[in-house]
């Protein structure tokens, strides 16, 4: 497969999942915003703003190109070689503190030797975690990387937990979901077949998350339920600008910096010890902001 048709089939998967969320939301129309990066390349960035149930989102396309920035070449252990990265990345922030937070990811990079590798994957953000939800969320999960290969999901799952985890605050970020990278065919699979894969779990975002956003929407909040989310969504920032790779490589390839941010929350709190309640549903969700945890059979 050609970096371009990566890049199309991506670019189509942009729509579909605007589409889908608009529809689903029901107010709420994304604004788009095409750029192009300086180096090479560009990209279609899609905002949404002031749904029904969406309060902030973004869905970013993007296909840049150029020379590899020195600090990507020497972390990675790369040839001094031209590179192309492209795909979607996404984030929505809801208002009710009952629908959760999400992120999807699906990216493709290669580089001029012949190196390439695709990476991506999907994680649940709740304010307050409802354990019926996390396993339905795991179930579709699992069955699409079963699909295509049946060690997929316990080592994805456990790379989510890693990865999505605030070694500061001793906490996961959420209930985790499957997170790859790197992903190149050692492990018997083609490109095409990779590729497949990356794209399967691209195309289960939008039914996915729509149905949450439809069984949660509606349901009542109190204003301390809305300032724990307020809360809860700092721990969201912390994460994307101390932790996260995908932020960090966007900055570093010169990057568009608006279309990086867009991941944060339009509103956040950070308070100075915050009262836990012995019993609290704040405190059960805390208590399960854990790695490890076999939600399918929790």
């Amino acid at each position: 497969m050609h970096k371009e048709e990566i890049a199309g089939k991506f670019k189509q998967l942009q729509d579909r999942i605007t589409k889908s969320i608009e529809k689903t939301d029901g107010k709420g129309l994304f604004m788009e915003d095409n750029w192009e990066r300086e180096a090479g390349g560009g990209g279609r960035s899609r905002v949404i703003t002031n749904g029904n149930i969406i309060e902030k989102g973004g869905v970013q396309f993007s296909a840049v190109y150029g020379e590899l920035p020195d600090k990507i070449r020497n972390k990675l252990h790369l040839s001094n070689s031209n590179f192309f990265a492209t795909g979607v990345s996404l984030i929505m922030h809801p208002e009710n503190p009952h629908v959760p937070i999400i992120h999807m990811n699906v990216r493709y990079f290669e580089l001029e030797d012949g190196t390439f590798w695709f990476g991506g994957g999907i994680d649940l953000t709740p304010i307050y975690i409802d354990k019926m939800q996390a396993k339905e969320f795991h179930l579709q999960l699992k069955e699409v990387c079963d699909r295509h290969n049946i060690d997929y999901y316990a080592k994805f799952k456990t790379w989510a937990d890693d990865y999505f985890y605030l070694p500061f605050r001793e906490e996961t970020r959420g209930v985790g979901g499957i997170f790859f990278d790197q992903l190149n065919g050692t492990d018997g699979l083609s490109k095409e077949q990779i590729f497949n894969f990356t794209m399967d779990v691209g195309n289960l975002f939008a039914p996915l998350y729509c149905q949450i956003m439809k069984q949660n929407a509606k349901t009542p909040y109190s204003e301390k339920e809305k300032d724990w989310q307020l809360h809860r969504r700092g721990r969201y920032v912390e994460f994307n600008l101390v932790l996260d790779k995908g932020t960090k490589f966007g900055l570093d390839t010169n990057g568009r910096t608006e279309s990086i941010l867009v991941s944060m929350p339009p509103e956040v709190k950070w308070t100075y010890q915050y009262p836990i309640e012995k019993n609290s549903k704040e405190q059960q969700t805390l208590s399960l902001l854990r790695k490890g945890i076999n939600w399918i059979n929790e």
